[in-house]
């Protein structure tokens, strides 16, 4: 039951990213129409006769603004849709358009039953949607329509009914289903929903009265469900209804933080925003733009002096990312699951920001993120009396020094193998790694051979295979999967796709892969939808030789030393596959069986042979490499080209690597090696390509 309702929450928490995603364009409209039709702002700065009211520039930043504001005035009815589209499995369009209607329906049934038994007794109980008189239900009254929507759809979109009807059999039946539906709820939503709006304003009330704890309490809490993927759910209610508060804004009752932080920006003559509604939002900004660059600061500091040009690019990259647009997770999973003590820190000191901004009155909102973006429109622009915004400096520069402080102390004190800090450069990564280590069975049902197709087989073996795969979606860093069984997920295989984290919660499946994510989202939807069973494979199998396996010699000449002793967490712990690893002495590399080319990397660091015997060897031209974009490699094989145990198949420029900061040891695997009964290493030490290393039977 906990994993069922974890992987419905999960599936909402995504489903919120569509809507929220529209909010920093909004923002940008609103932040810079407001600003700059401000008329004490543009009298201060002197600019009233190049900007004031008549002039040409007047008029287009009006048009931003109200281009801003429309957005937030309807929020509820884009949340609506933007829900049913992010939980409707197929046929999203469908959903939108019957959530529009059953928005439009629900709403208009309420404002009917207003009209004929009067509005309820309940100060600001009622409000205008799209036009209509309604209850004043917010966002909660979106929500409830695009979960109810997608609940429909999902039951009926492939219906039939009788041939008499058959017009109306289908995805045609969902929008019908859906109003007459939404003309039931919103007759019992007139009798029930004041109800519940009086048990929200009292828990808003008493979140106003939880004073600093309960801010403290906020932030702790919103950055302690990251992890796990749902702390879009907690969030929300704060921002967009009463739950954050409620406020009168030029006449009009305004429920929750964000929403009351943009009617105050749309309205001249305010003095300072409001507080009480930015203290759920002020405390990103000490620690996305000043926090998280600290930390960032202390791993590349206590990375190992050799690792640290590689290491510094990583990390100052996820740094600008967490500043520039307040993206944080790309820096905050890289010590997650390295170090979950330090993030149990870095929710602590969340907390405290969020506290600090309220103690010190800062009023600056955003409208995603905490990043120096949304701080320049949303605070340096509106001016310091108004958002008292300095406030966000000073602090962050403390919260700067106490990062690197405290994360340089416990990295060191309880040696956390950050970025850097391992005893090979292999590891070094933090989100992005598109070195598909393994090229395995998965990539055996791809039409293509090209690398976005071999990512998408891989993922999907680690997922359990295609029949395991319920539903594929992201947000904005992680694939989010929902399984059939959630034990045949094998985090390994994921890992080994470049993830920096993987996270099973029972049916629920996340994968970070930082802001790529929707790319390979879009890249996996497409290898289902091609899917083939791979028969040419089966056909292989069953007119293998009785006598399987083979010997597998060195590609190289070089040292031969177990795959174990490599140092690489994917091969040393033989993730995908058995077999040993070569540090060349010489550049040229040769095939180290016969059998036919099944996959060579557009990279050129890797390739795959199969031979007659039935054994998949993987051959991984050094560690890490894949970042090299294939510039020190030269193969001449191609996919399906057959070789011959000695031949003389490509170089690889040692020099090149080892300058680039990567090692050049070349791990030879055997992928399906549970397909037999032995795997043994026969040669040990230095060898000459072509002697045989590897008995596998």
């Amino acid at each position: 039951m906990k994993d069922k309702v974890f992987g419905v929450l999960q599936r909402v928490g995504r489903s919120f990213m569509l809507p929220i995603a529209i909010l920093p364009v909004a923002g940008l409209f609103l932040g810079i129409g407001g600003s700059f039709t401000n008329t004490t702002m543009l009298e201060t700065y002197g600019l009233m006769g190049i900007m004031g009211p008549g002039t040409f520039i007047y008029a287009i930043l009006q048009v931003l603004n109200a281009a801003g504001s429309v957005v937030f005035d309807n929020l509820p009815l884009i949340f609506a849709m933007g829900v049913a589209i992010g939980m409707a499995k197929q046929e999203k369009e469908v959903a939108a358009l019957s959530a529009a209607i059953a928005f439009f329906v629900m709403h208009a049934t309420i404002g009917a039953m207003i009209n004929a038994f009067g509005a309820p007794d309940l100060s600001g109980a009622t409000t205008t949607v799209v036009g209509l008189n309604s209850l004043q239900m917010g966002v909660f009254g979106g929500i409830m329509v695009g979960l109810g929507v997608a609940a429909l759809h999902n039951r009926f979109y492939k219906i039939q009914l009788p041939q008499v009807l058959s017009f109306f059999s289908g995805t045609r039946f969902v929008p019908i289903i859906s109003a007459a539906t939404y003309l039931v709820v919103g007759i019992a939503m007139y009798y029930i929903w004041p109800t519940i709006q009086t048990g929200i304003n009292h828990l808003g009330g008493f979140v106003l009265a939880s004073g600093y704890a309960g801010t403290w309490l906020y932030g702790f809490i919103e950055r302690a469900l990251i992890p796990f993927g749902l702390h879009h759910v907690f969030y929300i209610p704060f921002w967009q209804t009463a739950v954050g508060g409620t406020a009168t804004v030029a006449g009009h009752l305004v429920e929750g933080a964000q929403n009351i932080f943009f009617a105050e920006l749309a309205t001249p003559g305010i003095e300072h925003f409001s507080v009480a509604a930015t203290r759920f939002m002020s405390g990103k900004f000490p620690l996305m733009i000043f926090g998280l660059p600290g930390a960032a600061l202390a791993m590349y500091r206590c990375a190992r002096p050799e690792n640290r040009k590689v290491v510094g690019g990583l990390l100052l990259s996820a740094a600008l990312t967490s500043m520039i647009t307040g993206i944080t997770e790309p820096l905050e999973f890289t010590f997650l699951f390295v170090a979950p003590a330090m993030y149990i820190v870095h929710c602590v000191f969340a907390g405290a920001a969020y506290m600090l901004m309220h103690i010190f009155n800062v009023g600056v909102g955003m409208t995603f993120s905490g990043g120096l973006i949304d701080l320049t429109l949303f605070g340096i622009m509106q001016g310091n009396a108004k958002t008292s915004w300095i406030w966000v400096v000073i602090v962050g520069a403390v919260y700067f020094v106490l990062y690197f402080l405290v994360f340089s102390f416990m990295i060191k004190k309880f040696n956390y193998m950050t970025p850097g800090r391992e005893e090979n450069a292999g590891e070094i990564k933090l989100y992005t790694r598109q070195d598909v280590d393994a090229q395995k069975k998965g990539a055996e049902g791809t039409k293509g051979g090209n690398s976005d197709d071999a990512l998408s087989a891989e993922i999907v073996r680690g997922l359990g295979g295609k029949d395991n795969i319920s539903d594929v979606d992201c947000c904005i860093t992680r694939l989010r999967c929902t399984v059939k069984d959630g034990a045949k997920v094998d985090q390994a295989v994921l890992k080994a796709t470049g993830a920096s984290g993987v996270i099973v919660a029972g049916k629920g499946v996340q994968i970070v892969y930082g802001p790529r994510v929707s790319v390979i989202r879009s890249n996996v939807e497409s290898y289902l939808a091609n899917y083939q069973e791979p028969a040419a494979v089966e056909a292989k199998t069953e007119a293998a030789p009785a006598v399987k396996g083979g010997m597998v010699a060195s590609p190289f000449t070089g040292k031969v030393i177990p795959v174990s002793e490599v140092g690489d967490g994917v091969f040393s712990e033989k993730m995908v596959g058995d077999g040993f690893a070569v540090e060349p002495d010489d550049d040229k590399v040769y095939s180290p069986v016969d059998g036919e080319v099944t996959m060579v990397f557009d990279t050129k660091h890797a390739f795959t042979i199969q031979t007659d015997g039935g054994l998949e060897v993987l051959v991984h031209m050094g560690i890490d490499t894949v970042q090299l974009q294939g510039k020190p490699f030269m193969l001449t094989i191609r996919q399906g080209d057959k070789v011959r145990c000695g031949d003389l198949i490509g170089t690889m420029d040692r020099k090149a690597i080892q300058d680039a900061g990567y090692r050049t040891i070349t791990p030879v695997v055997v992928g399906n090696v549970d397909d037999f009964d032995t795997c043994q290493l026969v040669t040990e030490g230095q060898v000459e390509h072509g002697t045989d290393v590897l008995d596998v039977h």
